[in-house]
């Protein structure tokens, strides 16, 4: 019980919060798509390894920013500029650029490229560390959360099982229907550039409603 459930815990919890269509999966199916399966699984493994270090140093300090509410707040700020700025990137940046190439042309980038892109990617989304520490601390009210350093070492391992699990659903998905996906190629970037922009709104809500 001391191994399982920090396990299925940490998967549980990475599952269901990136199961919703957000940034970083939307982009693997769109890797999974355009370069094939093997370059977007390498996709997922970077985000993936970001993941593991957000989750382990949120779920270290998570006492310590739990005690000071101005660091989540500024991690809030930070992160509702980020994604503002991704925002205008891919409903307007992005489609300059594609109008100026051959609409046919796929650029490929290596396995190598494509892990450090979803290293970047995932490293440039803030929120998964001040949401990780009110769930860890959340359920360490609960009783089903300990602080001590196996419990987080496995629950940090689940978190990354049940990120990489969600990708690859993705992945997998969109490839199997590749053939009924021109719609979503041609407005892929209108998707995530939505999304991010709704992350943005909320968030923005949010800090103006604390302040």
């Amino acid at each position: 019980m001391e191994i399982i459930l920090p396990l299925v815990v940490g998967f549980g919890i990475s599952f269901v919060a990136t199961l919703l269509p957000g940034l970083l999966n939307m982009t693997a199916a769109k890797i999974s798509l355009k370069e094939g399966r093997r370059n977007a699984i390498f996709f997922a493994l970077g985000a993936a390894t970001i993941v593991f270090f957000q989750a382990f140093i949120s779920v270290t300090f998570a006492k310590l920013i739990n005690r000071s509410p101005e660091i989540v707040s500024m991690l809030q700020e930070v992160g509702a500029v980020i994604f503002s700025l991704l925002t205008i990137y891919f409903l307007f940046l992005s489609k300059k650029k594609k109008d100026k190439c051959n609409p046919e042309e796929v650029h490929v980038r290596s396995t190598t490229g494509n892990y450090f892109l979803g290293t970047m990617l995932s490293a440039l989304n803030f929120f998964p560390i001040p949401f990780y520490v009110f769930i860890s601390i959340s359920f360490m009210r609960a009783g089903y959360f300990f602080f001590n350093n196996l419990f987080i070492f496995l629950f940090v391992i689940g978190a990354i099982i049940g990120s990489f699990s969600v990708f690859y659903l993705y992945i997998v998905f969109f490839k199997r229907f590749e053939h009924k996906t021109n719609f979503f190629l041609k407005n892929v970037n209108y998707f995530i550039g939505s999304i991010t922009g709704l992350i943005a709104i909320i968030t923005i809500i949010k800090i103006l409603r604390n302040h």
